[in-house]
């Protein structure tokens, strides 16, 4: 066994304690899969052990059935035909499926420790009424069949998709809902964004010899299946072959099926060894090729800036629908330029750090993954293309102010499903997320900035971070009290507007008299640039951060703080009005300062 795995698994019954009020649920999945491809149904059978780490004692279980949502008349239907700005993708596709291309899963029998249990189907959820609580810290053994019906693709699962991938099995089983000091999270499956429990998955999967598997994890029996994996040992005139895979210390399993993939594979110096699954089509295969080494490269920066990569393998899967992380994966479309391609994989693979180790609750945090993700993302993509751009993140605050002007913006504290628009959830979880950690950097300095992620992502991985515990590893790192940020951006709407309402002339030197236009309180840089062109950079911190950044790209000197429920601020600086060539708040950009015309003296 891999000495980083082995050192994984020891630790994980450790998890719960590595912060004194923290603990979290195990669950470990064993599944035998049998697989008809000609009517493109299955049979499972899931053994599933579930130990209770909690304080609490459990009297009923969730599970997820995600494939009941391509239903006619399903919640995920009903809401694509009725929101302002369905997803093209989805559109009214749901309502339009025939029996035999719709989804379901249908439970043909349950049993908890050997004796059945009452159940009811309600849309994509299961409930289950225990006959034996679940004490703390007691287990629990869920023996379940299934069967199911693989739908059309319509959205990220399903079969015979535009690229022409034959089946893309994601949320394709029966799972168990999370459960955590919030309580059960048995959310219908509406629209995107997962939450899963924690654990070690055993799936094997029974399919027609003609299939390759693309998967995450360890193939336990390669030698048998060959195809790239490795050699046949001997011939066999068997129809199926079962192929067996094991992942430890995730929260999710995803597998591809095809009969006309290409399988490679490149090793990461000291790291994990890279899997690519792609069409055999001449079109695609330069770009392919080229991928890895993007790739490797990705991997290589992410372990630097922000904490290194666990596993020991990672899977980039043409699927034929756009992009979807997962555990130790990624499904994504596998056609279009080299530019494109290489844009989905960094996002999804940067997926690997924000929401696969740091795995908060996507439907209640998007912007914790997403967003996080855009961030980072920006970062890779400059340094891959060698582009130097000054302004990295310039495009998530062009989407913001974009959406402010339309009057659509919405608070990123509502759940992913609830946004009235997709464009709110899309520039919410992935811009916001992105201009969330940019000022950020801005309140706290760079340094402590960067303390700040690589300590959340050692400190937190293999868990469910909540805002609350990145706030905390951001105020022990910066010295500086952080909840009013944390709570105007992501509870409220309210904006940021600062203005340089005058400059005058004194007997000592020039006094700026500044503006808070906005409700959103923030620390105001001032940069002083001299006709000799000179620049001198002092930093306002608010009253309520009991503190100030201590560093930042150039040294800003600390004045004297500004009380939030002051209106106005005057400061003083030993500068002669005639030596003034500009006066300017936040000439970083990285303030998200909805009017920026009135941050210049004198007036562009």
């Amino acid at each position: 066994m891999n000495l980083r795995i082995a050192l994984i698994m020891f630790l994980f019954p450790l998890l719960s304690i590595s912060q004194s009020n923290y603990w979290q649920q195990q669950v470990d999945y064993q599944m035998d899969i049998d697989f008809n491809h000609t009517k493109h149904q299955f049979t499972g059978v899931q053994n599933l052990t579930y130990t209770n780490n909690s304080p609490d004692t459990i009297n009923i279980l969730f599970y997820h059935l995600y494939y009941n949502a391509f239903q006619p008349g399903s919640m995920m239907d009903m809401r694509s035909r009725t929101i302002s700005d369905p997803d093209k993708r989805i559109g009214d596709r749901i309502q339009k499926l025939k029996e035999n291309e719709i989804g379901y899963h249908k439970i043909d029998s349950l049993l908890q420790d050997n004796k059945p249990v009452s159940f009811e189907v309600k849309g994509s959820i299961l409930k289950v009424t225990l006959i034996n609580p679940i004490y703390p810290g007691e287990k629990t053994v869920m023996k379940m069949r299934f069967n199911s019906q693989v739908p059309i693709q319509i959205r990220r699962t399903g079969r015979d998709n535009i690229e022409g991938i034959d089946y893309t099995m994601s949320q394709w089983y029966p799972k168990l809902a999370e459960y955590d000091v919030e309580g059960w999270h048995a959310t219908p499956y509406v629209a995107r964004e997962f939450h899963g429990v924690w654990g070690n998955y055993a799936v094997n999967i029974s399919i027609d010899t003609s299939f390759m598997i693309a998967a995450p994890g360890r193939l336990l029996n390669a030698e048998e299946i060959g195809k790239g994996y490795g050699e046949k040992t001997k011939k066999s005139s068997a129809k199926k072959v079962t192929w067996q895979f094991r992942t430890n210390l995730v929260h999710d399993f995803v597998w591809t099926a095809d009969r006309d993939y290409v399988h490679t594979t490149r090793q990461i110096v000291d790291g994990p060894l890279l899997h690519f699954f792609y069409k055999n089509d001449q079109k695609i295969k330069d770009n392919w090729e080229a991928l890895p080494d993007y790739t490797v490269k990705c991997f290589e920066l992410m372990n630097k800036i922000v904490g290194f990569y666990p596993y020991h393998t990672y899977s980039v899967i043409q699927g034929g629908d756009g992009g979807m992380e997962y555990p130790m994966a990624t499904v994504i479309l596998g056609n279009g330029s080299l530019r494109g391609l290489v844009s989905v994989t960094v996002h999804e693979a940067i997926h690997s750090w924000f929401q696969g180790v740091l795995a908060n609750n996507e439907g209640k945090y998007p912007w914790m993954d997403e967003g996080f993700n855009t961030f980072f993302n920006h970062i890779v993509m400059d340094s891959l293309f060698k582009l130097k751009n000054p302004d990295l993140h310039a495009g998530s605050y062009s989407s913001y102010f974009k959406l402010l002007e339309t009057g659509e913006y919405e608070s990123i504290s509502i759940h992913s499903d609830h946004y009235k628009t997709n464009k709110a959830y899309g520039v919410g979880s992935y811009s916001m997320g992105c201009v969330f950690l940019y000022q950020l950097q801005y309140v706290i300095g760079n340094a402590a900035f960067d303390k700040t992620i690589k300590r959340y992502y050692n400190t937190w991985k293999f868990k469910h971070p909540r805002p609350i515990d990145f706030m905390r590893i951001a105020e022990k790192e910066s010295g500086i009290e952080l909840d009013w940020y944390f709570n105007y951006f992501i509870d409220t709407d309210r904006k940021i507007d600062y203005a340089i309402k005058s400059v005058e002339e004194t007997k000592s030197g020039i006094s700026v008299n500044l503006e808070k236009k906005g409700e959103f309180p923030m620390p105001v840089d001032i940069s002083i640039t001299l006709q000799s062109g000179d620049v001198y950079n002092y930093t306002i911190p608010l009253r309520m951060m009991m503190g100030h950044k201590l560093d930042d790209i150039e040294a800003f000197t600390p004045i004297s703080d500004w009380p939030w429920t002051n209106p106005e601020y005057k400061a003083e600086f030993p500068f002669k009005l005639s030596e003034i060539y500009s006066i300017e708040i936040d000439q970083s950009k990285r303030l998200a300062d909805v009017n920026r015309l009135n941050n210049i003296y004198p007036v562009e």
